[in-house]
C-alpha cells in the first residue's frame, strides 16, 4: 500500500514516537511511506533525525504549527491537499488534533484514499475554557464524519470521544500505543553510573516522573509529597524539560528540598530504560494524558508505578501493577509512596506482575499489525 502519515510536529513525545515506530514498521513490511510533519521546533527535543534516517520520504511543512494562526493554517491546509493529490496514497492516516482536523479535511476534498486518525489525546477537557472546548469539539465532529477509521490509544479517549458527539461507535479501534519493549526489559550496563551521577545516597529510594515539565503535568503534587515526606532516603527524579523548569526549580529550592530532587533536561529516548531501570517506583501525576507511555515502559522496566486515575491510566495500572489515585490526591500520593519505600518486597512484586502484563500489549510489531490490518480491512483486502 501507499500510506501518508501526518503530524503537527515530530518532537519527543508519545505521539511521535507511536508515529514513528509505525512508519519504520510498515516501510519494513514492504509499503511505500510517507510523513509529512511541521517543523521540530520547542522546547522538547526531536525525533525528525530519526523520521529522516528511517528510509521513507519526509517532508516538512513549515506553516503546520501547533498554534492556531488562521492565515498560517489556510497555507498548510492548501499545500496538504496539494501533497496528498501528488502523492495519491491509498491511506491518508493523521496524528494529533492540529494535523488530524486539516489532513482529514484535505484527504476529503482530494478524494480517492482511506482516511484513519489516532486519538492521542484530546483537545477538549475538564482544565480548558468552556469556548475553546466548543470549538474544538465541532472541528472535531465535522472531522469524523470525514474519517473511515479512528484509532484509539485507550478505551477511555473512545468513550470520552463518543460522549461528546465526535464519530460513531462502529469507527472506533483500540491500538495501544506500543514500544520496543525488549530495550526496557533488560537492566542496561550504564544504569549504575546512572545513579552514581546523580549523586545519589547509597540506600536511596528513587521515585521518577517521565513527562514534559509544561502545565497539567502534576510537578506540584510530586513537590508536595515530597514536603510530606520526612524520609530523605526517598528522592525524587524529573526527566524531561519545558517552560515550567524555572518555576518547578524555584519551588523546589524555596522548600528546602534540592537535595532530594534531580532534574535530568532533556533525555534522548535511548537513555530511558537506563533512567527507570535507576530507579525504584514510577510515579505519574498528570492531570490529562490518552495513556502514558511511561507507565508501560516503566512496568516493563519492573517498576511499580503510582498514577492519578485519569483517561487510560486504569488500563494499564491496578491492584496488581501499582496504584492508582484520584487525581490530586495529594495525602495519598504520600501515603502510596511512603508505603512503597517502605516496602521492598511490594515493590519486586508490583513490578513483576506490570512486567508479565505489558510484554505483549506494548510490543511495537504488535502494534504495526494492528494498524497494518486495519488499513486491510479498510482496503478490503483481509490477506
Amino acid at each position: 500500500m501507499n500510506i501518508c502519515h501526518v503530524i503537527t510536529r515530530m518532537i519527543l513525545g508519545g505521539a511521535q514516537e507511536n508515529t514513528l515506530l509505525t512508519c519504520e514498521g510498515l516501510r519494513a513490511r514492504g509499503h511505500e511511506v510517507t510523513l509529512i510533519t511541521g517543523p521540530a521546533i520547542g522546547p522538547e527535543g526531536e525525533l525528525l533525525s530519526r523520521a529522516r534516517a528511517g528510509g521513507y520520504r519526509v517532508i516538512v511543512l513549515d506553516s503546520l504549527r501547533r498554534e492556531i494562526r488562521p492565515g498560517r493554517d489556510r497555507a498548510a491546509a492548501a499545500e496538504l491537499r496539494r501533497l496528498l493529490a501528488e502523492i495519491g496514497p491509498d491511506v491518508m492516516h493523521s496524528h494529533s488534533s492540529k494535523a488530524g482536523i486539516l489532513a482529514r479535511r484535505a484527504a476529503a476534498k482530494v478524494g480517492g484514499m482511506k482516511i484513519v486518525h489516532t486519538v492521542h489525546g484530546l483537545a477538549f477537557h475538564r482544565y480548558e475554557s468552556w469556548l475553546r472546548n466548543r470549538l474544538y469539539i465541532a472541528l472535531e465532529r465535522a472531522a469524523a464524519k470525514r474519517t473511515d477509521a479512528i484509532i484509539s490509544v485507550a478505551d477511555a479517549m473512545t468513550a470520552q470521544a463518543l460522549a461528546a458527539g465526535v464519530g460513531r461507535a462502529e469507527q472506533y479501534t483500540t491500538i495501544y500505543s506500543a514500544m520496543e519493549v525488549e530495550a526496557f526489559l533488560q537492566r542496561p550496563r550504564k544504569t549504575d553510573k546512572v545513579r552514581a551521577a546523580m549523586k545519589l545516597p547509597r540506600k536511596a529510594v528513587v521515585v521518577t516522573q517521565v513527562s514534559r515539565l509544561a502545565e497539567l503535568k502534576g510537578h506540584e503534587f510530586i513537590i508536595e509529597a515530597a514536603r510530606q515526606i520526612p524520609d530523605e532516603r526517598v528522592c525524587f527524579c524529573l526527566v524531561g524539560d519545558g517552560r515550567l523548569r524555572g518555576r518547578i526549580e524555584s519551588q523546589i529550592a524555596e522548600l528546602g528540598l534540592a537535595k532530594r530532587f534531580r532534574l535530568t533536561g532533556l533525555v534522548s529516548p535511548d537513555r530511558i530504560p537506563a533512567l527507570l531501570h535507576a530507579s525504584d517506583i514510577l510515579v505519574h501525576c498528570s492531570l490529562r494524558e490518552g495513556l502514558a507511555r511511561a507507565l508501560p515502559q516503566a512496568m516493563l522496566a519492573g517498576l511499580p508505578v503510582v498514577s492519578f486515575d485519569v483517561d487510560g491510566a486504569r488500563e494499564v495500572v491496578d491492584a496488581n501493577t501499582g496504584i492508582l489515585l484520584a487525581p490530586k490526591d495529594s495525602p495519598g500520593l504520600k501515603l502510596a509512596l511512603e508505603t512503597l519505600a517502605d516496602c521492598p518486597p511490594l515493590r519486586k512484586q508490583l513490578g513483576a506482575a506490570g512486567q508479565a502484563k505489558c510484554r505483549e500489549m506494548f510490543d511495537h510489531n504488535r502494534m504495526v499489525d494492528q494498524i497494518e490490518a486495519l488499513y486491510r480491512r479498510l482496503m478490503g483486502d483481509e490477506q
